[in-house]
């Protein structure tokens, strides 16, 4: 295993012995069950080659690489689907998949990608260039609605050179291209154009695993695609993912030895699971964040906004609800991140200060119903917060339940305050993409409100400057303009990131890792 260094991730181990984030999502309607031949997704998949986990997620969207925006399908998607390259879940970096190596750039503003010869989709077709062209013109089409379109904003035109070749023009010079496209997996044209529908629930990909079966409630079951010749061939015959929201249904599993590794360990529960198996936890960008309706008063002002970071003990709900697996956010990034930059603007927790801005914008007796998802860790700590804007003489109302619910609300306007988790690295961990997840898009127009502001304008003109810019130097200084900005009007802004504790037998997995985002990954691990 790489060290932390190697890694690039700030990583606390938690050893046997010694003992010892969520998901931004839009819900979207039922995902149908699917199910392959009866031998391979009737009986769990259960056998000496099989790996088994629990997964603190519901199954909320369905799987198509365009849509799917859930922490379960995501995770599942990095198995089942390639994109010409692919962001290697444990180090965060992006590396070659379906193109035989990373993109090759012709000029300014033409890149060319060659795919892996013999690649074949699940249902045995050859992956072709003009699968390729599909794949990113749908994402593109603003017909599609496609959360990913935002990430890919510099393409002009995808062209099929030969069955193997693909050509990019771009609208401007875009330096981050060969890692952005990561984003974009490649589905097959025919399946696609013929049952949109019918894919997103059975999906066909070119990974080292097909879906088998998926059941909403219940479990996912991934079957080793025999025909794979990529560099990530499966090693187990099948993977089982028992989906446990209950926290303590995944310990009590990882207790009885039924399954092989967890996601998202309760904090209370490490340092007594780490007697039982081996448990690391690991920096991640994933954050609590506090989001504002920026449309109501009186947090249209920004003088509000603050007074609320500063009301917050974020120490105390670290120390409280996570046991000290977090840090207080001092920037956008968590420090460990390549690119972090300290913002101009830190909030302490300081109630003197909370209540002089409250003054100074005129607030007294302020009511305020706090929304919050019923994520274990989160639930855990809205009594803190409460407890923190309580003391500075706010008069708080606690509103907790499930994420569809509380987006459903957000996304009509009808709130005051969001405090809820979200990672978006999932997709990527370059500083762009990260500040455009939350910056640009759905997040400013429909949930805080804060487009075309002169704010806004000028976050999405700083973002476009730095994408076009060659000078590594020069994007780091306008992203830290970014952060410096958005630390001032925290319209969105992370409370803390968190460390995410993940559990595994070392006696049954080889070559297993945990992640630095949320979620597990089974490339390239076997049962020992």
């Amino acid at each position: 295993m790489s060290d932390c260094t190697t890694r690039g991730v700030d990583r606390r181990s938690l050893l046997r012995g010694v003992g010892a984030l969520g998901a931004v999502t839009t819900l979207t309607g039922g995902l149908a069950a699917c199910g392959g031949p009866a031998s391979t997704a009737g009986g769990a998949g259960r056998g000496a080659s099989a790996i088994e986990a629990g997964i603190s997620y519901a199954l909320s969207t369905g799987f198509d690489p365009m849509l799917a925006s859930g922490a379960t399908p995501v995770a599942a998607n990095m198995h089942i689907f390639e994109g010409l390259v692919d962001l290697d879940p444990v180090d965060m970096t992006s590396r070659p998949a379906l193109a035989t190596d990373m993109p090759r750039r012709v000029d300014a503003t033409t890149y060319r990608a060659t795919l892996r010869k013999g690649a074949t989709f699940h249902d045995g077709s050859p992956v072709t260039s003009e699968d390729v062209v599909f794949s990113f013109e749908r994402i593109l089409d603003p017909a599609s609605a496609s959360l990913f379109a935002q990430f890919l904003p510099f393409i002009d035109e995808v062209r099929s050179v030969d069955e193997r070749t693909v050509e990019f023009s771009l609208g401007y010079e875009f330096p981050l291209f060969p890692s952005r496209i990561c984003v974009a997996k490649i589905v097959p044209k025919k399946l696609v154009e013929a049952d949109s529908k019918g894919f997103d629930a059975k999906p066909v990909g070119s990974g080292p695993y097909r879906l088998t079966r998926a059941l909403r409630q219940d479990k996912i079951v991934m079957t080793k695609y025999e025909d794979y010749n990529g560099p990530h061939p499966a090693r187990a015959d099948n993977l089982v993912w028992r989906l446990m929201v209950d926290p303590s249904a995944r310990v009590s599993a990882m207790y009885s030895g039924r399954i092989q590794a967890i996601e998202d360990v309760p904090y209370v529960d490490v340092k007594g699971l780490g007697k039982k198996a081996e448990i690391e936890s690991v920096s991640t960008f994933g954050l609590l964040f506090m989001m504002f309706n920026c449309a109501r008063q009186p947090f249209d002002d920004k003088r509000v906004r603050q007074a609320l970071h500063y009301a917050l003990d974020t120490e105390k709900v670290i120390g409280t609800a996570l046991l000290g697996n977090g840090n207080a956010a001092t920037g956008y990034l968590q420090e460990a991140h390549a690119d972090y930059h300290r913002a101009a603007t830190v909030y302490r927790h300081d109630p003197d200060r909370a209540r002089e801005l409250l003054a100074e914008a005129g607030v007294e007796n302020l009511r305020i119903e706090i929304l919050t998802t019923d994520t274990g860790w989160v639930k855990d700590s809205a009594p803190v917060i409460k407890e923190s804007l309580d003391a500075v003489g706010l008069r708080t109302t606690l509103n907790i339940a499930q994420s569809a619910a509380q987006y459903s609300k957000v996304d009509k306007g009808d709130y005051d305050v969001l405090i809820a988790p979200g990672d978006p690295s999932v997709f990527g961990n370059d500083v762009d993409l990260l500040l455009r997840w939350y910056y640009e898009g759905v997040w400013p127009e429909k949930r805080f409100r804060w487009k075309d502001s002169p704010q806004d304008r000028k976050v999405r003109s700083l973002l476009d400057e730095a994408a076009r810019s060659d000078e590594e130097k020069h994007r780091r200084k306008l992203w830290a303009q970014v952060t410096d900005l958005i630390a001032d009007e925290v319209p969105l802004y992370p409370i803390l990131h968190r460390e995410l504790p993940t559990a595994w037998d070392d006696e049954a997995l080889d070559g297993f890792q945990p992640l630095p985002m949320t979620g597990l990954s089974f490339l390239g691990v076997g049962r020992a």
